[in-house]
């Protein structure tokens, strides 16, 4: 039974991370909780938007307040999506689409990860609309050729290409839990299993989650490194990045860009926009956090394509500092599945409740009416415009 009266006393994500940490096995929990290496990189995603500062200005009407941002023609409610994170049915059971339907309610984007333990299929159905699609590039042309084939029958409008993992992370908590695809039931993680029974009973409703999408694939992978081999291609380079800019008709994103040159270089592709994004501290363990590496990819741009960020964000007012920055738009994962770890769809929409709330306030105080109005001049230390 979901512990309702802890959700309402959930003041902040970091709340909702500690009630779904209660709940979930910590093979589970581990998976999308964890990092790469000693994960300095997954800390500082988040410490580094917290050092940001921003100087409020007042006498200003904030009795409303427009929280709405418009990106590759549609206007959404919030200033930012969910971000995609592959296999997150075993973080809690239908997480994909409780989220994407969460999504769709809220009128913000859901990129579905090729990844997901949902087919692409369900989760357009499920998102209605507001997803996106996100492509990990394999080594088989043929299976990419599939996903795009299959992210455009199902009505997906844009396509988000992740370029950051040419090499997979080192990820020590997968290593000390054994994670294997399939799950294997050892001695140990039978113990997990009893002492979480919530999060059992419920998996056990709904099946063993998989990689959906890559099913027949992965039928014989035997551990988690198999199914990371299948999902990435160590020889994609720029001429595949400009064969999918031909091939895909619509908006085309690059996630996991972290150097200037690499952004210019998407911009004269013809790319519509760039995720400055480290996989969430997932895969590199020696990187800067986004929020460091945003202003001078913003710069080298110039406004010639859509700035995105990821990667640490975990309160509201860390999206007035990204906008303030040079991004346009956000991307959060782990804020909106700690909710769904915490307690299911209610949780869900608790982790979203704060996230808004947050941010309203944040604007408030910034005397900003609305995300638009953020801009570089609101950072501690900027000179007035003339």
């Amino acid at each position: 039974m979901v512990d309702l009266m802890g959700l309402d006393r959930a003041a902040s994500i970091d709340d909702l991370r500690h009630l779904a940490k209660r709940r979930i096995p910590r093979f589970a929990f581990d998976l999308v909780d964890g990092g790469a290496e000693s994960e300095r990189n997954l800390r500082r995603n988040s410490e580094a938007f917290e050092e940001v500062e921003l100087t409020p200005r007042y006498m200003v009407d904030v009795s409303k307040i427009d929280t709405r941002a418009t990106i590759f023609g549609q206007t959404f409610d919030q200033p930012f999506g969910m971000a995609p994170i592959g296999m997150l049915n075993a973080f809690w059971p239908e997480a994909d689409l409780t989220l994407a339907r969460l999504c769709k309610r809220e009128n913000i984007p859901y990129v579905a990860s090729s990844a997901a333990s949902t087919t692409l299929e369900r989760l357009a159905e499920a998102a209605d609309g507001n997803g996106w699609f996100q492509l990990y590039v394999s080594g088989d042309a043929a299976v990419t050729e599939g996903l795009i084939a299959r992210a455009e029958a199902a009505g997906y409008p844009m396509m988000m290409v992740t370029a950051d993992v040419p090499a997979a992370g080192k990820r020590d908590r997968d290593i000390r839990n054994q994670l294997s695809v399939p799950f294997r039931i050892t001695p140990e993680v039978l113990v997990q299993l009893l002492a979480n029974p919530t999060w059992t009973l419920a998996s056990l409703q709904h099946g063993k989650p998989n990689i959906a999408n890559y099913a027949d694939l992965l039928k014989a992978a035997t551990s988690y490194a198999d199914v990371q081999k299948t999902l990435i291609t160590p020889g994609f380079t720029w001429d595949h990045l400009m064969r999918l800019r031909d091939r895909w008709q619509g908006p085309l994103v690059v996630k996991g860009i972290l150097h200037p040159d690499d952004a210019v270089r998407c911009a004269e592709i013809g790319c519509d926009g760039i995720v400055v994004s480290n996989h969430g501290g997932r895969q590199v363990a020696f990187g800067p956090p986004t929020i460091t590496a945003l202003p001078p990819i913003a710069a080298a741009v110039g406004g010639r394509m859509k700035v995105i960020i990821d990667s640490g964000i975990r309160r509201g007012a860390d999206l007035m500092r990204a906008k303030a920055l040079g991004a346009d738009f956000a991307f959060v994962g782990r804020a909106l599945a700690y909710g769904v770890g915490a307690g299911g769809a209610k949780g869900a929409d608790r982790a979203m409740e704060i996230l808004k709330l947050e941010l309203l306030r944040a604007l408030g105080q910034l005397g900003a009416p609305s995300f638009g109005a953020v801009g570089p001049s609101d950072l501690a230390g900027a000179s007035s415009p003339a």
